[in-house]
This record gives C-alpha cells, sequence and structure tokens, in this order.
C-alpha cells in the first residue's frame, strides 16, 4: 500500500547489519524487520542516513530494501534514495516501488542554499523519480546544512503533489511544527503527515505541537511505540514519565559520530542484529564507551525492564 499523507504513528530508522567483514547480513535484516514489527512499529524507513547508504554498491541497495520489503509483508517500508544524480535516485526508487515499497525519501544535497535552489531541487527529484511514486521530505538542517523555513516547506509541498509526508528534524524546531500546522488551517498548506526524527529528542513535546508520529532510530522502537501511543491518548504524564527515563539513553546515542555504533552495540546486546559493525569507514566504541552504555541501560531498567539486557 502506497504511502498517503494519513500516515501517522511510529516508523522505524533501521540500520542497515554487517558482518564483521563488511558484508551484508541478511539474517539479522529479518530479524530487525520482525522486530519492529512485533513492538508495534507502522512501519520501516530504510536506507536513510545512519543505514550506511552511501557505503552500499547501487546493486547492494536493491538488494537491502528489496529484503527488508519483503519481509515486512503488510508494514509499509519507505525507502531512502538520496544520490549525487538524479539517475541513481530514479533507479532506486523505481526498483523500490516496483518490489513493493510504500514511498521514497528524499533528503536535500548540502550545497543548496537559496530557497530557488531547494525549491527547485526538488521539482526535478520528483519529476525524476515519476508522479506516480509518493515520497518524504527530509528536512534535517543540523547534519545536511540546508536550512528549509516553514514557507519553503510549504511551496515544495504544494508544487509536489506526490510529497505527502515532511520528516521534521530541526533543533529547535517546535515553532516550526506550529507554523506549519497553522499553515493547513488557515488553507495555504494541504494536507500532510509530519513525524519526526532527531534521535527522538524533542518527541515528547513534538507530539503535543501535533506531529502524526516519530520516523527515528533509537535502539528502543518500542519505547518510541508507546511514547506515541501514549501522547495520542492524552496520557501526557505517563508519556513524558516513560520518556525521561529514556531520555540520558537518547541523548547518549544522539552524539554526532558515535550514534549509530551506540545504536547497533544496544540493539546487538537486544539480540536483533548479530554484529555492531559498521561498513567502513565507520565509527567504533571503546570499552569505556560500551561501559557507560551498559550503566545508562541499568539506569533505565530500573523504569523500564524492557532495558535490563
Amino acid at each position: 500500500m502506497k504511502l498517503t499523507h494519513e500516515a501517522s504513528g511510529t516508523f522505524a530508522i533501521a540500520p542497515t547489519p554487517f558482518f564483521d567483514d563488511g558484508r551484508i547480513d541478511y539474517d539479522s535484516i529479518d530479524r530487525l524487520t520482525d522486530f519492529y514489527s512485533e513492538v508495534g512499529c507502522n512501519g520501516v524507513t530504510v536506507l536513510g542516513i545512519l543505514g550506511e547508504a552511501p557505503k552500499l554498491e547501487g546493486n547492494e541497495s536493491i538488494d537491502v530494501a528489496t529484503r527488508f520489503i519483503k519481509r515486512a509483508k503488510d508494514k509499509q517500508i519507505i525507502v531512502g534514495v538520496s544520490a549525487p544524480g538524479f539517475a541513481q535516485m530514479r533507479t532506486l526508487a523505481r526498483a523500490s516501488m516496483d518490489a513493493g515499497a510504500a514511498a521514497v525519501m528524499i533528503a536535500p544535497p548540502t550545497h543548496l542554499r537559496t530557497d530557488e535552489q531547494i525549491t527547485g531541487y526538488f521539482r526535478q527529484a520528483s519529476e525524476a523519480i515519476g508522479s506516480d511514486v509518493p515520497w518524504v521530505l527530509q528536512d534535517y538542517p543540523l547534519t545536511l546544512t540546508v536550512v528549509m523555513t516553514p514557507s519553503v516547506i510549504r511551496k515544495i509541498v504544494m508544487d509536489n503533489p506526490s510529497c505527502v509526508m515532511l520528516k521534521h528534524e530541526d533543533w529547535p524546531g517546535l515553532e516550526k511544527i506550529s507554523t506549519l500546522r497553522g499553515f493547513q488551517k488557515d488553507g495555504s498548506l494541504r494536507p500532510l503527515s509530519i513525524l519526526v526524527g532527531n534521535g527522538g529528542l524533542f518527541l515528547d513535546f513534538e507530539m503535543e505541537r501535533g506531529v502524526d508520529g516519530a520516523m527515528t532510530g533509537y535502539a528502543f522502537p518500542d519505547l518510541l511505540v508507546d511514547v506515541v501511543n501514549l501522547s495520542k491518548a492524552g496520557k501526557r504524564d505517563a508519556a513524558h514519565d516513560l520518556f525521561d527515563a529514556h531520555l540520558p539513553l537518547i541523548r547518549y546515542e544522539q552524539q554526532p559520530g558515535v550514534g549509530l555504533a551506540v545504536r547497533k552495540y544496544v540493539l546487538k546486546k537486544r539480540g536483533k542484529i548479530a554484529s555492531d559493525a559498521q561498513r567502513k569507514p565507520g565509527s567504533s566504541m571503546s570499552a569505556l564507551a560500551r561501559s557507560e552504555v551498559d550503566y545508562l541501560l541499568s539506569r533505565v531498567g530500573r523504569i523500564d525492564k524492557r532495558a535490563n539486557i
């Protein structure tokens, strides 16, 4: 089923599992996909920024996306197709949709600066993949260095009917969410799903600002599911209490340069991937860093037993 503007809930950002020698671990892809389904995720996003997509060859990207899609069955899979050129983007997008993906995700290249450059790029990208392919606009200026104002996002969405979702990862970004929802209230922005990322750092208040859910890669996607569901049920204190218990680990995992290593380390401890290896070049964790993560897990485990691993 293709993604629409009504999409909501929790979409886990999946890492790409590798063996220690750099080969893709397809059995771990299966375990991860099953895990995301078991904990209540509505979908999974693959080949995102922390999916190590630039380290994959073109055929490997298609193989990884297809493996997730086929294993997910009724869960929606979004495939990151950002690429230096539109030919590569088109090939991965069309192959993913043919395999059964729900949508693709496109991030802006880092050289874009002016509003006209940004809106023009996404118009061309949308044309390149085809108007029949629903896509997610990724807004992550902290990493991508491309600043999209609410008005620019509105123009991109209004100019491209196949853009059905915004992945909001700006920081600070709470007022941006409110501004975009305000555009929808005054009729200047069509209906749009907004899911939030940035490691889940502000998920508690982002939900209260009116987003539809989460799309990020914290090693406890079950926590993200719970916070989203509790928030939607109006159980504010319960959502914040659970979120607060995990926040120190969320913060630690969000460190630039080491975050993926932490995430894979915890997922390995949880038995969801066989190795925490990254394909080279990649970061690694010292023994001291691993002990710090273990300590944080023990503290989270006092409130949330799922962290007692």
